[in-house]
């Protein structure tokens, strides 16, 4: 498979080149016979910060404008990894999730310092997989609909409006510029509504940008299916972007397919220099879900643990112009990456300066 991508893709002694794709055996195979047992042997092994004291909270949320249901998880830091204001990742699940997905994220997260607020979409949540399975199809054509797009960002707005409210115990904690939005799959789509795109209906452009967000996560970004101006859909995107997929990243549901190239697709359209993009050589569409059947063997932890800590490297650069997390991060997971992350600028601004003089 290749990929064309505006930034190198990388190959050296651990990586087959990402044209002949990247099986889990052999994975296990080339990291063994470059001696890099070791390597693996340690990442395994380091747990995460334990805390006693981090929090795991279920909102049952109701908008009352919508009659719709927003039901919320909040991974909240422990007391001792919290310094200052919280900084607080929003994030949106792919087709037929829940809030209780993708709680190596959550978990992650939280025992380094960052809370984030994960928000069910009951118009495209699990419930989708239930039911008669003739109609699953259905069901899925409605959950993809473009009013369930909608919804979606209104959900995500309406929690973030919830945890944000004076009498919410969290809200005074909360460091209010440093709110970042965030997504996998089907969630990507919402993070960039969220974060700029929009579409033209009617001549006029609709969009659903939430202003509190200063920075977007996608997760292995589907296309705007539909749409044919991929650019003309993301040009108003400015804020910074990562991007994290795989190098055999497909989307395969009924009636959907979508092949890696699309995800480097909606990483060449966001019109601003401020952006990465995180390639991991191997790992499935389901990789960055909480399921594990799917590439289980070594490459499903370390893709996890490595998108977690890829995550805060980059809030590192757009909210401390900080760059070292992010190189460090690079040289860390070198031998499982089809392409790294390059750190972009981002203007120092003057709280920061005043905090390194």
């Amino acid at each position: 498979m290749t990929i064309n991508a505006d930034i190198p893709i990388r190959s050296n002694a651990l990586l087959e080149p990402v044209t002949h794709g990247f099986s889990r055996r052999r994975f296990g195979a080339t990291i063994l016979a470059a001696g890099a047992g070791a390597w693996f042997s340690s990442l395994s092994a380091q747990a995460l910060p334990a805390s006693e004291e981090a929090r795991v909270i279920d909102f049952e949320w109701v908008d009352p404008t919508r009659n719709r249901a927003v039901p919320a998880r909040l991974y909240w830091p422990a007391a001792a990894t919290r310094k200052g204001p919280v900084p607080l990742i929003v994030f949106s699940h792919g087709l037929g999730g829940s809030r209780k997905g993708y709680s190596y994220l959550g978990e992650g997260w939280s025992t380094r310092g960052t809370a984030s607020l994960h928000i069910q979409h009951v118009g495209s949540d699990q419930t989708l997989w239930a039911g008669n399975p003739i109609l699953l199809l259905d069901r899925l054509d409605g959950a993809a609909d473009e009013r369930e797009a909608i919804e979606r960002t209104r959900d995500v707005s309406f929690g973030l409006d919830r945890l944000l409210h004076r009498d919410n115990p969290f809200h005074a904690a909360i460091d209010s510029k440093r709110i970042v939005a965030a997504g996998h799959s089907y969630g990507a789509n919402t993070t960039l509504i969220l974060t700029g795109a929009q579409v033209i209906r009617n001549g006029k452009p609709i969009g659903f940008r939430d202003p509190r967000f200063t920075a977007s996560i996608v997760i292995s970004a589907p296309p705007f299916y539909g749409e044919t101006d991929l650019a003309a859909v993301l040009a108003s995107v400015d804020v910074p972007t990562l991007h994290v997929t795989t190098t055999e990243d497909t989307i395969r549901i009924p009636g959907r397919f979508s092949p890696v190239q699309d995800r480097i697709d909606v990483f060449n359209a966001i019109p601003t220099a401020r952006k990465a993009l995180i390639v991991f050589e191997g790992g499935s569409h389901s990789v960055f879900t909480d399921r594990s059947l799917r590439n289980g063997g070594p490459l499903n932890p370390l893709v996890k643990r490595a998108t977690m800590e890829a995550c805060l490297a980059f809030l590192d650069i757009v909210h401390r112009s900080d760059p070292a997390p992010m190189e460090n991060w690079n040289a860390i997971w070198k031998p499982i990456l089809a392409a790294a992350p390059m750190p972009f600028q981002v203007p120092v601004r003057q709280a920061d300066r005043r905090r390194r003089a």
